[in-house]
């Protein structure tokens, strides 16, 4: 029976994982705050200068940045307001421009069928 007391006593906090890999990445060293910012330039450029920064990511810094907005994107899932989303969703494009990936990619070519 004192065994039962001492699980009871002993509370255990839960912690998600998703909100420690966005304060803990090795990726990133991201500013507090950036994807509540409301101008998507700014989330944008914060998210730039983070992975330019860090010299412990794995992929280039495009993809470290573009990888961590969308990481966060989808965690927060349905608790976003449809505003913040687009928010965030134009800072992807923002983070394409000051890339330099804005240029569309090359359509693939279909076999051509013979007669």
């Amino acid at each position: 029976m004192a065994a039962k007391k001492k699980r009871k006593a002993k509370k255990r906090k839960t912690k998600k994982w998703s909100g420690r890999v966005t304060r803990e990445s090795d990726a990133l060293d991201l500013k507090k705050g950036v994807f509540t910012l409301k101008d998507p330039k700014k989330i944008a450029a914060s998210l730039k200068r983070s992975a330019e920064k860090s010299h412990r990511r794995k992929a280039d810094p495009y993809r470290s940045a573009l990888s961590m907005l969308t990481f966060y994107i989808n965690r927060a899932g349905k608790n976003l307001s449809a505003a913040r989303k687009r928010r965030l969703n134009d800072a992807k494009d923002e983070l394409k421009k000051l890339f330099h990936k804005d240029k569309p990619k090359a359509k693939s070519r279909k076999a051509k069928k013979r007669s």
